[in-house]
């Protein structure tokens, strides 16, 4: 990474508006992770880093929410134990991975992502009866995007959401709550694991990670306040311009 105080400075507010679309939305990888890439860091680098910064991010959303009394840690804690298996096995994957074979996969799943976002969104504004049993659905999806977030990561707050909508009926503010929970999880059990594997970079991590606490901190207390209908556009708008974006830079 350039020693510059300019790069700093992106990434500082690059980070704030990763947090505030995460707390919100989710996909704020979907920023981080290619102007990660774009001062220089080789793949692997760049995911162990946002895993680093994001841990601050979700920490602080999470921590608002169970403040909050939206998430009672109790109901979570099956869905945390499951996502952070999968987080562990997903992170342990994708140091296997050549970082030549990163370079082209990511662009794939960036973009996979987000159109998946922008089609799948099914939110809800009160809570209705679940379509499967708590267990189950934790079994199921926290290994899962526990894994898809260990091994990748951007879009797993929307995947998150939608699931918890869909599968155990939560309204979309009570969704968001759970998954700032489960974002924290895995994105702490990850960057551990890359910790470990000697795949982050703190200098620009630690400056991440304060806009993140920042932009997490502010999108949080708006999803109370505002509740689905400030969500919604939020959500579209986010997946709509970072699929064109990903659309441009890939042709052009």
């Amino acid at each position: 990474m350039a020693e510059s105080v300019w790069i700093y400075v992106l990434l500082f507010f690059v980070a704030a508006v990763a947090g505030w679309i995460d707390s919100i939305a989710g996909g704020g990888g979907l920023i981080t992770i290619p102007v990660l890439l774009g001062v220089g860091l080789p793949p692997q680098f760049a995911l162990g880093t946002n895993k680093f910064q994001a841990s601050f991010g979700s920490f602080t959303a999470a921590f608002y929410h169970v403040r909050r009394g939206v998430v009672p840690l109790a109901a979570a804690r099956p869905g945390i134990l499951f996502t952070l298996a999968g987080a562990a096995l997903g992170t342990w994957a994708v140091q296997q991975i050549q970082p030549g074979v990163l370079d082209v996969l990511i662009p794939i799943l960036l973009l996979g992502a987000a159109v998946y976002m922008l089609f799948s969104a099914a939110p809800g504004d009160v809570d209705r009866k679940g379509a499967v049993k708590p267990l189950l659905f934790y079994a199921l999806t926290g290994t899962v995007l526990g894994f898809y977030d260990g091994f990748f990561g951007p879009g797993v707050g929307s995947f998150w959401a939608i699931a918890f909508v869909v599968g155990l009926g939560f309204r979309l503010t009570k969704a968001t709550g759970f998954t700032k929970v489960m974002n924290f999880t895995s994105n702490i059990v990850s960057f551990l694991l890359f910790l470990l594997g000697g795949h982050v970079v703190f200098t620009g991590g630690i400056v991440m990670a304060g806009g993140q606490i920042v932009g997490a901190r502010i999108g949080s207390a708006l999803v109370l306040r505002r509740g689905a209908k400030f969500i919604r556009p939020v959500f579209i708008a986010v997946v709509l311009g970072t699929t064109l974006k990903l659309l441009y830079d890939r042709v052009f």
